[in-house]
């Protein structure tokens, strides 16, 4: 192979550094992961298994496990198996870990265990960026997205779901029904036995669905929302941008720095709109940040006249575009047509509990659909 790069013979043999640190240098993220969760106090937090046990087998210790988890969520890493194996070929993970390689039940049970503490560990990297002045621009950006659930679509029912279902299932029983009453017909004959004694299985296991359904359809009329869900209980169906399709899951509210895009704020909800979220989010913001003030940006999906007002009496200032509706002028299709300017419109407070509109021109390109 002359005239190409060549690589060493996979022979041999070579030495690696005999400190792990050299591979490791100052400005590596995997440095700040370490000096923040040193810097923590991991039992005034809340993790588990902080102070050891006196007797049985030794076990990790939670700023191990922290360390892992922070990680993998910087690098994009979720799965605890993922991590079980970052740990043992990764470098980077073998420094910041020592070289111990968890396994993946225990990264699991770290995160399942340690919900609430890990919670907190985001409050204190806030008050980390709030010391180095990295939200002196108070602004923020509001924004949703469905994550998927471990929830089959065909496991979750809401009333459309359950008619459409069981509509179906009567068809079947009915175009069954037809075929055995076409098959008496017939002069008797192995194949005619064979036929008939298929469509009562068929019949019969129809029945045995409908039933269950309506079992299920009475659970799901008891529920508030008269939706159900099998496998996951909290996830919900929720629709998507793309037409007819839709996801069982979550709706995890986030709110973002505009300048640093750092996330400030989050929370999992499992209603699929966005129309009631603005006002709780901005308030959560504004008290994470210990702010007096705020200003907040939405899309149009956010446009409500109560939440606005919420927002607006707790002197946060929200900045989001109309939604769209068929009164409003022009008559430029939404589905043709390419919008390169659009009035935003700043929703602030007056005295006697009025609002007023502030209009702000504002560029920007929506993309037809």
């Amino acid at each position: 192979m002359k005239r190409f790069v060549e690589g060493t013979d996979r022979g041999q043999t070579t030495l690696f550094p005999e400190c792990l640190a050299d591979w490791i240098d100052e400005n590596n993220p995997v440095q700040v992961i370490d000096v923040f969760v040193d810097g923590l106090d991991l039992a005034e937090l809340g993790f588990d298994r902080v102070a050891p046990e006196a007797t049985g087998r030794p076990s990790y210790h939670p700023s191990v496990l922290l360390k892992l988890y922070i990680y993998g969520y910087l690098n994009r890493v979720q799965s605890s198996r993922r991590l079980e194996r970052e740990a043992g070929r990764n470098v980077e993970v073998m420094w910041l870990t020592s070289r111990l390689v968890p396994d993946h039940k225990t990264v699991a049970d770290f995160r399942k265990d340690n919900g609430a503490a890990i919670r907190k560990v985001c409050a204190q990297f806030i008050m980390l960026c709030r010391r180095l002045d990295l939200f002196a621009e108070v602004s923020v950006a509001i924004d949703g997205s469905k994550f998927k659930a471990v929830n089959n679509r065909d496991k979750n029912f809401t009333r459309a779901k359950m008619e459409r279902r069981m509509a179906q299932i009567e068809a079947s029983v009915a175009r069954y029904l037809r075929q055995l009453d076409s098959a008496d017909r017939q002069e008797p004959s192995d194949a005619r036995t064979t036929k008939t004694s298929r469509l009562k299985e068929k019949i019969a296991k129809l029945k045995e669905e409908m039933q269950r359904l309506q079992g299920l359809k009475a659970r799901m009329l008891a529920a508030p929302d008269q939706q159900i869900s099998l496998t996951d209980p909290d996830s919900r169906s929720m629709a998507t941008s793309g037409r007819g399709s839709g996801v069982v899951g979550y709706n995890v509210q986030v709110a973002v720095d505009t300048e640093h895009h750092l996330i400030i704020t989050h929370e999992v909800t499992n209603v699929g709109s966005d129309r009631a979220q603005l006002a709780r989010m901005a308030k959560e913001t504004k008290a994470t940040l210990e702010r007096t003030s705020l200003d907040a940006i939405a899309d149009r999906g956010y446009f409500s006249s109560e939440e606005i007002l919420k927002c607006a009496k707790a002197d946060i200032t929200v900045t989001l575009p109309k939604p769209m509706t068929s009164t409003q002028s022009g008559s430029a299709s939404r589905t043709s047509a390419t919008w390169r300017r659009k009035t935003f419109t700043s929703v602030l407070l007056e005295s006697g509990s009025h609002t007023h509109s502030q209009p702000k021109n504002m560029d920007w390109c929506c993309a037809a659909i």
